[in-house]
């Protein structure tokens, strides 16, 4: 069992993806089950949750112990995590938090899996937000997409608004909203699909996704901005998109980091041509 008590107002749901990876890996079945306790209630369904309420889930060791991340590397100012797919990165804060002191520095899509950094002190947690505001890191994705690319490598530029409303983006070609900067190689390919080795020059919300869908080669599996029929002849529900690898270029209290690269241990293929 676990149980958390609520901070500010919210639903079930979106307390359960920011606060228990476990749980929210597997949420449906605990409300079916009414293996869910709101201030001691069984519940079944998700509801509105105010600040103070307690909330419990009876997991079994199974659910309980399914990982959300692994640890890449860890000293005593920064933790670098191997992300899970399926589980948000506020989640992931939230289990760092109750090991020791942590502070956020940035997220991946709860679909997109790969390498995160958190820090572990204030020094270092001000180090970092430096260098991604300053774009003193390397970010490498690895994708798959639909379709063959017209060219083995490009760097794509376009301009992306955001549309909070109906939280997503959108991307166009004439000049309105930020520019984006996108360069993809192709590592392999068939007449279907193709696997690319994505590199971010700017780090907009959902970039690449959105880029990629502009370009006509959406993620396989994004149920955002890809190809909903191909998503569901595949059978894929989460978007094949994987943070592979980040460098780090900090001064000060981390400058031995410095040109250090955190590699993810997972990878990604694309499907046969006639999957």
């Amino acid at each position: 069992m676990k149980t958390y008590t609520v901070k500010e107002e919210t639903t079930l749901k979106t307390f359960t993806d920011e606060t228990c990876a476990q749980a929210s890996f597997c949420l449906r079945t605990l409300l079916k089950g009414r293996d869910v306790r709101v201030n001691g209630t069984r519940v079944g369904a998700d509801m509105p949750l105010k600040r103070g309420d307690v909330v419990q889930y009876f997991m079994t060791p199974a659910q309980e112990a399914k990982p959300a991340f692994a640890v890449l590397y860890e000293d005593d100012n920064v933790v670098v995590l191997d992300k899970e797919s399926g589980v948000s990165s506020e989640a992931v804060f939230s289990a760092l938090c109750e090991a020791h002191e942590t502070y956020f520095i940035h997220r991946l899509d709860r679909n997109t899996e790969g390498v995160m950094v958190f820090a572990k002190t204030a020094p270092a947690a001000e180090e970092l937000l430096d260098c991604f505001r300053t774009k003193k890191t390397e970010k490498v994705y690895l994708a798959a997409v639909r379709g063959r690319m017209e060219k083995g490598r490009s760097v794509e530029e376009a301009f992306l608004v955001k549309d909070e409303g109906a939280s997503r983006v959108r991307v166009n070609a004439r000049g309105a909203g930020e520019k984006i900067v996108t360069e993809y190689e192709v590592l392999d390919a068939n007449e279907s699909f193709s696997l690319l080795k994505v590199t971010l020059h700017t780090g907009k919300t959902h970039q690449i996704r959105a880029h990629l869908a502009f370009l006509g080669h959406p993620v396989l599996g994004d149920g955002k901005y890809g190809d909903g029929a191909l998503n569901r002849r595949l059978h894929m529900t989460r978007q094949r998109l994987l943070s592979k690898a980040l460098t780090l270029y900090p001064d000060g209290c981390l400058a031995y980091l410095r040109g250090k690269t955190f590699l993810s241990t997972k990878n990604l293929q694309i499907p046969s041509e006639n999957a």
